[in-house]
């Protein structure tokens, strides 16, 4: 007679009791918490759910990931909800660090780049803008907000760079700019925001959900040149 060992999935502990069965005939084991060796559904294994974390930060969409793992998309959207409340902060690392490790460094900005990007929630009557601004010289996000395409958007991201203390700003011939950026701190043009715009087209190419037909069509021409 073979023994075969059961391991927890999420402890890895080794003590681990039957729990009774489920209405499709799989055994339920318990530990903490219970588990199925063999889940009818695919999306409850943590190799799917981790499947779907990998594709998603590789730019795969969220038909892409249904397609390929096998599963629902509405699964897809539920799994990347609940990784949208991870914390965005290695807070381990922070708490290994001394004080005297830690270096801080205050520098006045002086030249900003500000613009926005265009999206959609679900459908495109539901529009949905990235407002951010960039350090003109160092090419470093300074902050950003997401909303819609209108003064109270700018004027939060607004607030937000106050602490910079920015003597310019360039932007497009957008009238929130030149409604609330004194004309002495402003200058419109799409020459001084090039490194903007280089990053919307990254965030574009990178990111399928963020994609346009035109962007779509200027990968295609490029990989046949």
């Amino acid at each position: 007679m073979a023994l075969i060992p059961v391991r927890c999935p999420y402890c890895q502990s080794e003590h681990v009791i039957k729990g009774g069965k489920t209405d499709t005939g799989k055994q339920r084991y318990r530990s903490h918490p219970s588990f199925l060796l063999d889940s009818a559904y695919k999306s409850r294994s943590p190799e799917i759910k981790q499947q779907v974390s990998d594709l998603s930060l590789n730019g795969s969409g969220v038909r892409d990931t249904a397609r390929v793992l096998g599963i629902s998309p509405t699964t897809v959207l539920n799994e990347l909800k609940k990784m949208a409340s991870l914390s965005l902060v290695n807070q381990p690392l922070i708490e290994r660090l001394l004080p005297s490790h830690v270096e801080v460094v205050l520098e006045r900005m002086d030249d900003a780049e500000v613009d926005e990007m265009w999206s959609f929630v679900g459908k495109k009557k539901t529009p949905r803008w990235l407002w951010h601004a960039l350090d003109h010289r160092a090419g470093e996000v300074l902050a950003y907000v997401f909303g819609r395409r209108e003064d109270q958007a700018f004027l939060k991201l607004k607030a937000l760079l106050a602490p910079f203390g920015i003597t310019r700003c360039y932007t497009d011939g957008w009238g929130a700019y030149q409604r609330h950026v004194a004309p002495a701190l402003h200058e419109v043009g799409k020459h001084h925001t090039q490194q903007l715009e280089r990053k919307h087209l990254t965030l574009r190419t990178r990111i399928e959900r963020l994609v346009r037909k035109t962007t779509r069509s200027f990968i295609f021409y490029s990989l046949l040149l």
